[in-house]
């Protein structure tokens, strides 16, 4: 999740485990614990998909954070005695935990069990959603202004914590909606992203890939019986071929599980994580190789400019998500005229 979110989420438990005893400041060490984990963005790696794909690695580890949590707890005994050690193990472990384990609910991937296993990505959370976020503010809010306010930060977790579960309601219930019409269209057993459109759960986006082609579907629970529309990309195997074998393509295979788009640009080859972002606006894009023809040759790789957003989008998205246009085309990310088809 954005910063923000984890800020407000370690503040919270902070306030609601220590706040009697330590007024304001649990919220400011609530509020330090909770971004920790995402410290690691300072750190390089070396090259684009090392920084991308090590990201919410080590740090997001439950191996790691575990006995980390013991170490603060000590360390912040010591400076504020007046909080009890098991206390403080409460406070530091409940804070440092629940990050990676709220952002194993966004779409990017959460190494929660690093070093073992591959990346956790449950999908029902945009990295960005208000309804989330506000009940944590509101209850930081009240803590702010008549401290300790536990009712209030407490309320807040609970609100928070009852919408993710609604996150994973919705995400089998919209899964349950397009799996059908996938297996009318002729692909019974793609692989299958479902994830919610940015910012909201009531519009969400569909992806199924096969070796040669690459499906969406955008579906919300204001439609109706409306029929869902499908649109199609084109993958092209043989490319995704000529640079299987490079280190950082198994690198990014592992990470996305697979939800890759490659491109041949003048003498580039590129891979693209079609999970975020929107086809036309992916955000991570690669340079893995070189070359002309079959004369490839590995790079170091670098990330290419973030494509630029509409200014309208939000707008659209607005439109689609209430029901307003039947139809969001995201090749173009437009909405067609009426009686018109996503070209």
């Amino acid at each position: 999740m954005d910063s923000v979110t984890q800020i407000a989420l370690g503040a919270s438990i902070a306030g609601a485990v220590a706040g009697p005893r330590l007024g304001r400041s649990a919220l400011a060490i609530g509020a330090a614990l909770g971004t920790l984990p995402d410290m690691d963005v300072l750190i390089d790696y070396g090259s684009a998909v090392a920084n991308f794909t090590q990201h919410r690695g080590f740090s997001h580890s439950l191996f790691v954070l575990a006995p980390l949590a013991i170490i603060l707890a000590w360390a912040l005994w010591r400076w504020k005695p007046q909080l009890s050690l098991g206390r403080w193990l409460t406070l530091t472990g409940l804070v440092l935990l629940t990050h990676p384990l709220l952002d194993s609910f966004t779409t990017y991937g959460t190494q929660i069990f690093w070093p073992f296993g591959p990346p956790v990505a449950i999908s029902s959370i945009f990295i960005i959603d208000p309804a989330y976020t506000l009940p944590l503010l509101a209850g930081c809010l009240f803590f702010l202004i008549r401290p300790p306010a536990r009712t209030a930060v407490t309320m807040g977790l609970l609100l928070s914590t009852l919408y993710l579960g609604w996150t994973v309601a919705a995400k089998q219930i919209v899964t349950e909606r397009v799996t059908p019409a996938l297996a009318d269209a002729g692909l019974e057993q793609p692989s299958l992203l479902v994830q919610p459109m940015p910012f909201n759960t009531i519009l969400w986006r569909a992806t199924a890939i096969t070796d040669t082609e690459q499906v969406e579907i955008v579906t919300g629970f204001l439609d109706g019986d409306r029929p869902l529309n499908l649109e199609y990309f084109a993958r092209d195997p043989a490319l995704a071929e000529s640079v299987a074998e490079l280190p950082e393509t198994r690198r990014l295979e592992w990470f996305t599980n697979g939800f890759l788009s490659y491109q041949r640009r003048d003498q580039q080859v590129t891979a693209t994580d079609i999970r975020l972002g929107l086809p036309g606006a992916h955000p991570f894009t690669f340079i893995l190789a070189e070359g002309r023809g079959e004369q490839l040759a590995p790079v170091i790789s670098t990330r290419t400019p973030r494509p630029s957003v509409k200014p309208e989008m939000l707008s659209l998205l607005w439109s689609r998500l209430t029901g307003e246009a039947p139809t969001l085309c995201l090749a173009s990310l437009s909405i067609p005229a009426p009686e018109q088809t996503c070209s």
